[in-house]
């Protein structure tokens, strides 16, 4: 439930403004924006719960020829509700994935077994993070807060 709660912390962060404002770079040190948040946070999602623990064959989600980071620089304003749906259907996809694992499954993560209960901890962190990010990306948007 407290990685939910993270979860759901990004929706709320960005709740109401436009595929502009989500791209917007809005803090001079740094290129993060919300809408490269969400997006990174998708792959994130895929990454761990469907190709590690699931052990799925899956597609890069975005471009490699663009970079490791296109997650984060091939923004389009335009295209900011599709992102939105490909994090909550990548939610919902992962989910599903691991339903019938238990806290105790493992899976090699370069050599090493690693339990499902540590991918949770490793995803309650990232959204942790990223959300403090995206909560200094906001403030500095339209001055919003404790969202």
């Amino acid at each position: 439930s407290f990685l939910e709660w993270q979860r759901y912390t990004l929706f709320n962060i960005c709740a109401g403004l436009t595929g502009e404002e989500l791209a917007r770079s809005a803090l001079a040190s740094t290129n993060l924006t919300l809408l490269g948040l969400v997006r990174h946070m998708a792959k994130v999602e895929r990454t761990w719960l469907r190709e590690r623990v699931a052990g799925q064959e899956l597609a890069p989600m975005y471009d490699p020829a663009l970079g490791k980071d296109a997650d984060f620089e091939d923004l389009d304003p335009a295209r900011a509700e599709q992102d939105f749906a490909r994090l909550a259907e990548e939610l919902r996809l992962g989910d599903e994935a691991v339903a019938s694992h238990s806290l105790e499954d493992t899976f090699d993560l370069r050599g090493e077994p690693c339990s499902l209960r540590l991918v949770y901890v490793h995803l309650v962190t990232e959204y942790a993070r990223h959300n403090g990010h995206a909560d200094l990306i906001r403030q500095a948007i339209d001055g919003a807060t404790g969202r």
